[in-house]
């Protein structure tokens, strides 16, 4: 079982590594939008975006959940930390309804609420 000091300097690590600095979200402004391929068993084309953070000048890696979406250069945007399982490196995840990345409005399926739906 570890102590209270080990698990403040875990959670200072955890903070240290990503860009937000103990902060749940951060504010930012995308420089680069591209896409990245998944690692080994998966095939995709993952979108990404490169972004500033106001706050403390670092720039991060975010990916952009959903299905569509209309980011260009200097869109501002809300990232959180939360990593991606297939893209190694990106520890981010661009916040969807917040500043210019609109809502999933044509999103096709989403998951049934109560299990699997039925079939007739």
């Amino acid at each position: 079982m570890p102590t209270k000091n080990q698990n403040l300097k875990k959670k200072i690590i955890s903070f240290k590594k990503k860009g937000l600095l103990g902060t749940p979200q951060k504010k930012g402004t995308c420089l680069k939008v591209f896409i990245t391929t998944p690692k080994k068993p998966n095939s995709a084309a993952r979108k990404t975006v490169k972004v500033i953070l106001l706050s403390k000048k670092k720039s991060v890696i975010c990916h952009v959940p959903g299905v569509k979406h209309t980011l260009q250069k200097y869109s501002t945007v809300l990232i959180k930390g939360a990593s991606v399982r297939d893209l190694p490196g990106i520890k981010h995840r661009v916040i969807r309804g917040k500043f210019d990345l609109k809502r999933v409005y044509d999103r096709t399926t989403s998951r049934s609420k109560y299990g699997v739906p039925k079939i007739d």
